[in-house]
């Protein structure tokens, strides 16, 4: 026997009808009869027949498969996203070809062509931490792939995104805190290149302008969420002429990095200072001192709205018109979750 897949072609010839015919049986086309259909559907078993999937995308002009890029897998908040991009794509009968820019912009730059590359249909991406410029998304736009940005949102307008709230977010946890009695709250943000970091600086100035206090921009230290860029920001937190008794730091991984420091230099977590986090991951019931609340941003729905916009715009019928298109901005409310064992 051949190893060469069996054709459409070789059926045909095998039953002595069309090719056409061989195809619409297969496809339970209306115009072929119950007979026809059952003979070819037998004949194209008992050959092994496999419909030729690269023939098929080419004629329909889709490769039903979506990238995703993401800045770290390995961190639980980009796992529970991908899951519910995975669960609305394997609904929606779509593969998914999945990457990490590891935080890198040149990484991200590469990856984006690479998808481009691969004919996905459409991208699905959380930027990475020192991406500055965003020249590599209007090439994918030029060519009619669709993008939807989630989480990690760049700076750039006519863009599809989903995203937490993290400005409502930050307010509820200032304002936590300042119920609590803390009136010198320090904050350890992210680069400045996140519209994340930029929300999060919002909401803190509106949590402590709404209880009349000054705000003092010095309390707020940009880090590069790295161990040692949480270290240096804690230590200039630390030496402040107003040393704070609560910290605000951008995730959860940033809180683990800043307890573990201010435990070596003796700081009594929870009692001398108090932490406040985001995202509410898993990570935070295995460590030893725990933020006493974190923001949660529900990750797993952020990743299913996002897959489900993006197959939206895959599937809608192309617009011709020269109308401007409309742009989904989809706000995910964030919650603030009190750690009740402290």
């Amino acid at each position: 026997m051949s190893d060469k897949p069996t054709t459409i072609k070789e059926i045909a010839k095998l039953l002595n009808i069309s090719v056409s015919t061989v195809s619409r049986a297969l496809n339970d086309h209306s115009s072929i009869g119950l007979i026809t259909k059952m003979r070819v559907k037998k004949l194209a078993a008992e050959l092994n027949y496999e419909p030729n999937q690269r023939a098929i995308q080419f004629l329909q002009g889709k490769s039903h498969t979506i990238g995703v890029i993401l800045p770290e897998l390995s961190e639980s908040f980009f796992s529970a996203a991908i899951s519910g991009i995975e669960d609305i794509a394997y609904k929606r009968n779509y593969t998914v070809l999945l990457a990490q820019s590891h935080d890198d912009q040149d990484r991200e730059k590469l990856l984006v062509e690479k998808m481009k590359t691969q004919r996905v249909d459409g991208l699905l991406i959380s930027v990475s931490k020192t991406t500055s410029t965003y020249e590599h998304f209007e090439a994918l736009k030029k060519l009619n792939i669709p993008i939807v940005f989630f989480d990690r949102i760049p700076p750039i307008k006519n863009i599809h995104f989903v995203a937490s709230n993290l400005e409502t977010g930050t307010y509820e946890a200032v304002n936590f805190l300042l119920k609590k009695g803390h009136r010198t709250i320090g904050m350890i943000n992210g680069p400045s290149t996140l519209v994340a970091s930029a929300e999060r600086k919002n909401g803190y100035i509106k949590a402590m302008t709404s209880q009349r206090l000054k705000f003092d921009p010095s309390l707020i230290v940009g880090c590069d969420l790295s161990d040692q860029g949480t270290k240096e920001a804690m230590d200039t937190l630390l030496h402040h002429k107003r040393k704070p008794t609560a910290i605000v730091t951008f995730n959860d991984y940033v809180a683990l990095f800043a307890i573990r420091h201010a435990r070596s230099l003796q700081i009594k977590i929870n009692e001398d200072l108090d932490f406040v986090s985001y995202a509410n991951l898993p990570i935070i019931n295995y460590m030893d001192y725990t933020p006493i609340a974190s923001v949660e941003q529900f990750p797993y729905k952020q990743g299913k709205k996002a897959a489900n916009i993006l197959l939206d715009l895959i599937n809608k019928p192309r617009n011709d018109s020269g109308t401007e298109q409309a742009y989904f901005n989809i706000v995910v409310e964030s919650e603030l979750v009190i750690n009740q064992s402290k």
